[in-house]
């Protein structure tokens, strides 16, 4: 008499267990490398070359101090400076092309926080926080770089260690989830 096999041992579920293991490892992974891989602009911004020559942050993400998002410059912003400038290059042939189709230029994201987070930046900068300590050191970065671990932990780690005296407040869930 030939023993039957318990449910776990057909093979059948066997095959099923591996391939839904492999599609949530491959999630999990490609999630990874979408949120930690800089996505390509539509113009290649030197933050390093913009850093270095006293460019403010507060400059170009005029909407850090007044709302939820920082914003990213428009036409005008960039071709207020860069029309004055007489060096040819790709990019700023693109940037010419952008302003003579009066075009908004594609810029896509970086620092992105899922819909479930409402953040606003002008806490943070009324708490003197420098823009370098949650998007890394822009003047060492060609191309803005999204930050590894940035995450709730992180966050809650940050306001544990630089307000201990607000921790009741900024350690409430109901501060950014609302």
């Amino acid at each position: 008499m030939k023993l039957k096999k318990p449910w776990w041992n057909q093979p059948g579920i066997q095959i099923a267990s591996v391939l839904v293991a492999l599609i949530i490892v491959g999630g999990i992974v490609g999630g990874i490398f979408l949120t930690q891989t800089p996505p390509e602009q539509p113009i290649a911004f030197p933050h390093n070359r913009h850093v270095a020559i006293g460019a403010s942050c507060l400059y170009c993400h005029t909407g850090a101090t007044l709302g939820p998002s920082a914003g990213l410059p428009g036409i005008e912003k960039c071709w207020g400076c860069h029309q004055q400038v007489q060096k040819q290059s790709p990019e700023l042939t693109k940037l010419a092309g952008y302003v003579e189709r009066n075009e908004a230029i594609p810029w896509v994201p970086v620092a992105i926080q899922p819909d479930f987070v409402h953040f606003k930046h002008s806490p943070h900068l009324n708490a003197g926080l420098q823009c370098s300590a949650c998007h890394g050191d822009l003047s060492k970065m060609k191309v803005a770089e999204p930050q590894k671990g940035q995450n709730m932990g992180w966050c809650l780690q940050c306001h544990k260690n630089t307000a201990p005296e607000q921790w009741t407040k900024l350690s409430d869930c109901a501060t950014c989830h609302y």
